[in-house]
């Protein structure tokens, strides 16, 4: 008994050390004058910047901080010391945009950093990208020649992963070419019927998948797809050697020629995906999903501006949108493929250099701009990102909003930088049932 006694208390302390750190002791603030972080070209925004220590302010202390559009400040201080621990700043932007302040505090040796991205007339914002003529044809011929491989799909049931509701399997299935697949996590309700169906598109990165078994025990049918052409179960170091071997920088691979960027057949895995939602899944042939963050936003445009069967999709913080926005000095989204890559003073047209290289990647991004895709899509839309996120700039985000002419709802959380909060999770995925039907 008293053996049971202490195994108890020591597995007790155990989890209370686990969950013990938790957040900073020192925090950065940052807080515009409108609650809503919202302003007017040519209006003043005010900010307030505060450094507290256990929720107090600290005096004397030292901070650095630049200011001005995102990606381009035009400010930049260091070594400022905030007798009070506060600091108030103004900013002003001339034309529609986004104007970041960014500070970094130092305090015992270590650096914290608190930011606030105020927004100028977002809803003015318009992409730069430019649509081929040949956009539409391009990616019709591409996806009638992948339909040309048959898709001989391949299924094993995961027992430990399935439950009483659901049952979740491995599939794969051919993409644009013999022996080129994609494999996925398809979770199927047990119970026998007809039932609408969700792709789960990912974010950028290398990983295993676990598949969605809660929202398929909703009555939804789920394949989460990974987009490499390897399975999707494997160690976990198998992934993190790829990711930093073969597979490192991936995005970046074949971005001159428009037929070998590594997002066709990215792109093309999707629409093959959702051939095997209809053909090999109990889908109800009416409600079809497509949602992703990041990278996963951006095949969500992809996939929706192509592919009919569509009937909604969630882009939350979407990457790959207004490349060329760079080109005329203006943030663009990730991976930022020509950031940095001009001079000061870029051309109107924003061609800017006369180097071959990059002529013909600013022409192949155009085939893989999310913005293009966006144009495209004619099926309800849900929206979300945030002000402060500095991989995917709400620059982008906002233009790429801007352009879609379809029903859309648009949900900024203003505070958040390249990840959601539990809130905007919850209404993501609400939203995304209630399209497909299903009481929440």
């Amino acid at each position: 008994m008293l053996r049971l006694l202490l195994l108890t208390v020591l597995l007790s302390t155990a989890s209370c050390l686990k969950a013990q750190i938790r957040g900073n002791n020192i925090v950065v603030t940052v807080e515009p004058d409108h609650k809503d972080w919202n302003y007017r070209v040519g209006e003043t925004a005010g900010f307030t910047v505060e450094v507290r220590r256990s929720g107090t302010l600290v005096d004397n202390v030292s901070v650095d901080y630049e200011a001005g559009p995102e990606m381009y400040p035009s400010e930049k201080r260091q070594g400022v010391v905030l007798k009070d621990g506060t600091m108030k700043h103004k900013g002003k932007m001339q034309k529609p945009g986004f104007y970041r302040l960014k500070v970094v505090a130092h305090v015992g040796g270590r650096d914290y950093t608190g930011t606030c991205t105020a927004a100028f007339s977002p809803e003015q914002l318009q992409p730069t990208t430019v649509m081929p003529a040949d956009f539409d044809s391009f990616w019709e011929k591409a996806i009638e020649e992948a339909r040309w491989t048959s898709l001989e799909p391949t299924k094993r049931l995961l027992p430990e992963r399935s439950t009483k509701d659901v049952n979740v399997y491995e599939v794969s299935f051919q993409n644009m070419r013999w022996g080129s697949r994609t494999y996925a996590i398809l979770c199927v309700p047990v119970k026998e019927g007809r039932y609408p169906a969700l792709l789960r598109v990912p974010g950028a990165g290398v990983r295993p998948y676990q598949g969605d078994p809660w929202t398929a025990a909703k009555g939804v049918i789920v394949l989460e797809i990974g987009i490499h052409g390897i399975p999707v179960t494997m160690e976990q170091s198998i992934y993190d050697q790829l990711a930093n071997g073969a597979l490192n920088g991936y995005w970046n691979y074949g971005m001159d020629d428009r037929d070998q960027s590594y997002y066709k057949r990215v792109v093309l895995g999707c629409i093959r995906a959702i051939d095997y939602i209809e053909e090999f899944t109990p889908w109800d042939g009416k409600n079809l999903a497509v949602t992703g963050s990041s990278q996963g936003g951006f095949l969500s445009l992809a996939t929706a501006g192509l592919d009919k069967r569509v009937s909604c999709y969630g882009a939350v913080h979407a990457a790959l949108c207004d490349h060329t926005a760079s080109l005329k000095g203006v943030a663009c989204g990730w991976p930022h493929y020509f950031y940095g890559s001009l001079s000061p003073n870029p051309s109107p047209k924003g061609e800017g250099s006369k180097d071959g290289s990059l002529k013909s990647k600013i022409e192949t991004s155009r085939y893989y701009d999310g913005v293009n895709f966006a144009r495209r899509i004619t099926c309800p839309g849900w929206f979300s990102f945030g002000y402060n996120d500095d991989v995917v700039p709400p620059t982008t985000a906002y233009a790429t909003y801007n352009i879609v002419t379809a029903p859309k709802t648009l949900s900024p959380y203003q505070q958040t930088a390249h990840f959601w909060y539990q809130e905007q999770w919850d209404e993501w995925q609400a939203w995304i049932l209630k399209q497909l039907g299903i009481d929440n």
